[in-house]
């Protein structure tokens, strides 16, 4: 892409490239609409189709609204281009307020690349979730290509009846090739408290990533997040996944090696967190709609 010396100033959250990297931020806001009721009646009946007010694609990130029966709006994010590029500031904020439901996901996975500088880029996801509202996050991998630097956060702030299922995939390098350097951070609160924060590091400068003690040799990693008010009442059961369970082992089923493994496990709070390691990221969706089907199963 071909910039010129000399732009117009443009408004904030609009596309900015500069000699460091591209700078853009797009946003999701989704609504309820009551037909009629009232806000607080749609609410509590769970009636209602969520509408979507703004849908601000910017720079990289081109929002599809997708045709779906129901009160959920789908909303499909596309590339737009390459990114994130090393020097790169990249955002997407998504806003469900009270009683809606959003289910977000994307065409392709996501490609960090070197950029023309040695900074890294950085990738800022920002979700919030009204009361009674619902979020479907599930977008498709992240891939850390060979000499990228990429540093990710996801930031959630849940409202007390709140409901989320939130993916992250992770696969550290394309086909032959090394994995580049990647930091990503986890935060959600709910109702103003914390209920998970974490942080990962793999990659180039990080001692012992690829060690047994963390992916044992695996390139792809991820995890699943469901926090459910239904929780309170009965929390999830710990479970094994995929190659992990002796029983499949026994049953003469490839090694976890091959297939992947993983775990699904209460938190602190009506939430369960499924996290799993695999050789690929076809392996390891699989591993993660496993945790979707014992999560809804209690």
């Amino acid at each position: 892409m071909t910039l010129a010396l000399h732009t117009p100033a443009r408004p904030e959250g609009t596309l900015a490239p500069s000699a460091a990297g591209l700078r853009a931020t797009a946003r999701i806001l989704a609504r309820l609409d009551e037909g009629g009721t009232s806000r607080s009646s749609a609410v509590e009946s769970g009636g209602g189709v969520t509408r979507l007010p703004v849908l601000d694609g910017d720079g990289p990130f081109a929002l599809r609204r997708v045709g779906a029966p129901g009160r959920q709006a789908r909303v499909c994010v596309v590339g737009a281009m390459s990114a994130p590029l090393g020097g790169d500031r990249l955002g997407l904020e998504a806003t469900v307020e009270a009683g809606g439901a959003l289910h977000v996901t994307a065409a392709a996975a996501t490609v960090a690349l070197p950029g023309r500088t040695g900074e890294p880029a950085h990738y800022d996801v920002r979700l919030t979730v009204g009361d009674g509202a619902r979020l479907d996050w599930l977008p498709e991998p992240l891939i850390s290509a060979a000499g990228s630097d990429l540093r990710m956060t996801t930031t959630v702030e849940l409202a007390p009846t709140a409901r989320l299922v939130l993916r992250e995939e992770q696969v550290l390098g394309r086909s032959g090739e090394e994995t580049g350097a990647l930091r990503s951070r986890l935060t959600v609160r709910r109702a103003g408290r914390t209920l998970l924060d974490q942080e990962t590091a793999y990659g180039p400068g990080v001692p012992g990533w690829d060690g047994s003690a963390v992916l044992g040799g695996h390139r792809a990693v991820g995890q699943l997040l469901v926090v459910s008010p239904d929780f309170d009442e009965r929390p999830a059961d710990v479970r094994l996944l995929g190659g992990a369970t002796g029983e499949q082992r026994a049953a003469g089923e490839r090694p976890a090696a091959e297939e992947g493994q993983g775990v699904l496990a209460p938190l602190a709070g009506p939430a369960a967190l499924a996290t799993a390691v695999a050789p690929d990221a076809l392996r390891l969706r699989r591993l993660l709609d496993e945790a979707v089907r014992s999560a809804a199963a209690g």
